[in-house]
């Protein structure tokens, strides 16, 4: 999250925040000095205590969601609550909670429509469940679609990408883990959800999440517990979207360490990769429609150095996003990191 703060028209400081999920509570951290990052405060969680909790951010609002948790609900949060804090740390209390959900173990929101997608909730088997957040203090429920299964995370964009027979429609990739399938739906009427196509690949475990290129072109997908099962290294996955109706694998990245890899996120020609034990990955994408040798290390931030064993510690999440170039890195052990590229 970042705010502008502007003076005479002159831009005169940039402020950027970390949202930080923890097992009790969502921890808000100034991070616009990164070597002084400063703990602003709180929001404790609504019910019981979980190591799994997502936050997505639209139009100034935080919105989290917790897994395992009981009747969590959606927390809202009106960020700009952060501005002129005379106390630090405080403990905010939700500016609403939207009840229609009971505990998930996500939330996407797609920006340009104003929707939010709960999955992974306990209430209807883990399929999405669309809620209307274009006036956040007040979300309302849409509907839901449950014939393609749980979905453990997903992407939803409005579509600009090479199959024109769906430029403009709102697109949902699903991450089905417990099917082992990657979905894409069809969810721009969200009382005809169709499902356009569904995929698997070879030594599936955990299909867990995944990100389009920038172009829509190709999803990148990391299957979080294929490398305990199976014995090789990080295992990062390729799919051809060019043709939505029949994605197909194009090409396999094997990293160079056994780590579990868990979030990925696609940043110009780079993909951003959270790989537990082995830290921060980050991999050039450029050459992305080749058949091999189609992503490249080009570099990395050891956040667990003890050793790169497929174990559930290091590295969790990853944000690269920030104006500045400084990167978050959300680490089970070491906590809030904040890194960014040398020369």
């Amino acid at each position: 999250k970042k705010e502008v703060i502007f003076v005479d028209r002159q831009i005169v400081r940039l402020k950027e925040y970390a949202i930080v999920g923890t097992t009790n509570s969502t921890a808000f951290v100034d991070v616009s000095d990164p070597i002084n990052p400063i703990f602003l405060g709180r929001i404790e969680t609504n019910t019981n205590t979980s190591i799994w909790r997502d936050v997505k951010v639209y139009n100034n609002y935080a919105f989290i969601v917790a897994d395992n948790a009981g009747p969590h609900g959606i927390q809202v949060f009106d960020l700009t609550r952060l501005r002129n804090l005379t106390s630090i740390p405080t403990t905010f209390t939700p500016d609403t909670t939207f009840n229609g959900v009971d505990s998930c173990h996500n939330i996407v929101i797609n920006e340009n429509e104003g929707v939010a997608y709960l999955v992974g909730c306990s209430n209807n088997g883990g399929g999405p469940i669309f809620v209307d957040v274009t006036d956040p203090l007040n979300p309302t429920y849409l509907g839901e679609y449950t014939s393609a299964g749980y979905s453990h995370d997903a992407q939803v964009v409005t579509y600009s990408g090479p199959d024109t027979d769906y430029t403009g429609h709102q697109i949902y990739i699903g991450s089905n883990g417990n099917s082992d399938q990657v979905v894409i739906l069809d969810v721009t009427d969200k009382n005809n959800v169709i499902q356009i196509s569904s995929l698997t690949y070879p030594q599936t475990a955990y299909a867990h999440q995944g990100w389009f290129t920038e172009d829509q072109s190709y999803f990148i997908l990391g299957d979080e517990v294929d490398e305990i099962n199976y014995g090789f290294n990080t295992k990062t996955l390729v799919f051809d979207f060019t043709d939505l109706d029949n994605p197909s694998l194009s090409s396999t990245y094997f990293g160079p360490t056994p780590a579990i890899d868990h979030d990925g996120y696609v940043k110009g020609d780079e993909y951003y990769l959270a790989n537990y034990r082995a830290g921060l990955r980050v991999l050039d994408i450029s050459n992305i429609s080749a058949s091999s040798n189609a992503l490249v290390e080009t570099g990395y931030f050891d956040s667990y150095p003890a050793d790169d064993n497929p174990d559930f510690n290091g590295a969790w999440s990853v944000y690269p996003y920030f104006e500045s170039g400084n990167i978050i890195i959300g680490d089970i052990d070491a906590g809030l990191l904040i890194v960014r590229k040398n020369n």
